[in-house]
């Protein structure tokens, strides 16, 4: 019996733990969170349901049949609160198999005496998901800022408002969801502030129109978010970016300006709005630390061939950390994933639907990064004193002052001299506003930089359980240890 190890519970995760299950493989699903469901289905806890829980989330009903027949299932051992700190390449493969050591912690995130767990699986599926990238202005660091993912998180799992009156900023569809959840809690959303344009909107969802008849669900999404904006009288204001947060002990107004085609602030534009909320948000980063760990080769996202497999045998990938593409898109990934990785082959007929949907749906990522891609003029809205690394407190200045003096040569040296992303988050929420600011900047040749998703340990871990003898390598839950 082939031995998956699934990390990550979201919906790539989930589908593809359940096809593996289907093609007969024993199964271990891990994922960081107390629940299955990942970021997408963020819900209420067990303790404060919801009588009318569906209401909250798109695709409800997949979710639940896919967490209730894992749940039931016994050839599948779930691990919540299971966190992967590090994946260890092995130099000397000496079985077939995925040639690498899945080493976890089981246990609150800072709690103390945590179980350790280490894995040994025939095949591993990387299903981790992306986190919220929002741009740095000037007072993105007072209390009252907010990324689109967190907001979304508060009022989906904890029904909490950040705030009475609250703007939506940034770019991308996942804008419309977030003030839809927003009003939900009680808020009022002053308006939706989209940075791309309308020409750069049209010129990516209107070429080949025909193409959004193959994913109806969307349109029905879109026109559900068009009714509520109407409904609540939500204005939705294309070219215009969030600038500057204004405050002292808080967020009491935001600058909002009108942007060119490359994000570039038009001067004489500016207005001030009043506020007591900001929820921004400019799409997504993929959660690459792993499987740059397990050696996978990753350009802005891990490179994949049609089974979702990676250059590194036995090793797959599903879900946002091989593209951004929404649920739909990471369901059908993970299921073609999951059967692969179990032996089946592309040619089987149970995997013929998701493979279909995964080539609609990734027509309709595609549309989704040339209608609301970053534009590379954003940092016209820094200014010298503008925080670029929070955990750190460093400037744009200083790090435009690194730059010019090293000549760019590498990211690793500019994070050596300023400190940048060397804090709490690892560079999650800087790192890629960093590396876009020293490659507009560098001068000097930078062919072996770094990345910041690169990471032999990938989450805090205390000294005594690094300094603790690992266990004996597991295959699976079904199977005696080696």
């Amino acid at each position: 019996m082939t031995d998956v190890l699934v990390i990550g519970a979201g919906p790539a995760g989930l589908a593809a733990a359940r096809s593996a299950r289907r093609r007969g493989a024993s199964v271990t699903l891990l994922d960081s969170s107390d629940a299955v469901g990942g970021q997408y289905w963020r819900h209420l806890p067990s303790a404060r349901p919801s009588e009318r829980e569906a209401l909250l989330h798109h695709g409800w009903a997949t979710f639940t049949a896919l967490r209730e027949s894992l749940e039931a299932d016994d050839g599948c051992d779930i691990l919540t609160s299971a966190h992967v700190w590090s994946i260890e390449r092995k130099a000397n493969v000496l079985r077939e198999g995925a040639p690498v050591t899945v080493h976890v912690l089981v246990g609150e995130p800072d709690g103390v005496n945590r179980e350790q767990r280490v894995f040994e699986p025939d095949a591993l599926v990387i299903a981790t998901g992306a986190y919220d990238r929002t741009l740095p202005f000037p007072g993105w660091d007072l209390p009252g800022v907010f990324t689109a993912g967190a907001a979304q998180a508060l009022a989906k799992g904890e029904r909490v408002a950040i705030g009475e009156r609250v703007v939506v900023a940034g770019a991308g569809p996942f804008l419309l969801p977030v003030a839809t959840s927003l009003v939900a809690t009680g808020s009022t959303v002053i308006g939706v502030y989209e940075a791309s344009r309308v020409g750069t909107l049209a010129s990516g969802w209107l070429p080949k129109p025909w193409q959004l008849f193959r994913a109806p669900k969307k349109g029905g999404e879109l026109a559900g978010y068009v009714l509520g904006h109407l409904r609540h009288r939500i204005p939705y204001r294309p070219g215009k970016a969030v600038i500057c947060a204004n405050g002292t002990d808080r967020v009491e107004s935001v600058t909002i300006a009108s942007v060119d085609a490359s994000w570039k602030p038009i001067a004489g534009t500016e207005e001030t709005v009043a506020v007591d909320a900001v929820c921004v948000g400019h799409g997504f980063t993929p959660r690459l630390e792993l499987a740059i760990a397990a050696g996978c080769y990753v350009t802005d996202f891990v490179e994949c061939d049609d089974q979702q497999r990676s250059d590194v045998p036995f090793v797959y990938a599903a879900g946002e950390v091989t593209g951004i593409g929404g649920a739909d898109l990471a369901l059908a990934e993970g299921e073609i994933a999951g059967h692969c990785a179990a032996g089946g082959s592309l040619d089987d007929r149970e995997i013929a639907a998701s493979i279909t949907a995964r080539a609609t749906h990734t027509s309709f990522a595609e549309r989704i990064e040339r209608a609301h891609g970053i534009g590379d003029g954003w940092s016209g809205w820094l200014s010298d004193d503008t925080i670029v690394c929070r955990c750190e407190e460093v400037s744009f200045g200083a790090l435009c002052s690194s730059i010019e003096a090293t000549h760019g040569a590498s990211l690793r040296s500019i994070k050596m001299v300023t400190r940048v992303g060397l804090g709490i988050c690892q560079g999650r929420v800087c790192g890629r506003a960093v590396e876009e600011i020293l490659h507009a900047r560098a001068t000097g040749s930078r062919e072996h930089d770094a990345r910041v998703d690169h990471r032999q340990i990938a989450m805090p871990i205390r000294l005594s359980e690094l300094a603790a003898a690992p266990p004996t390598p597991l295959i699976s839950t079904n199977k005696e240890p080696q």
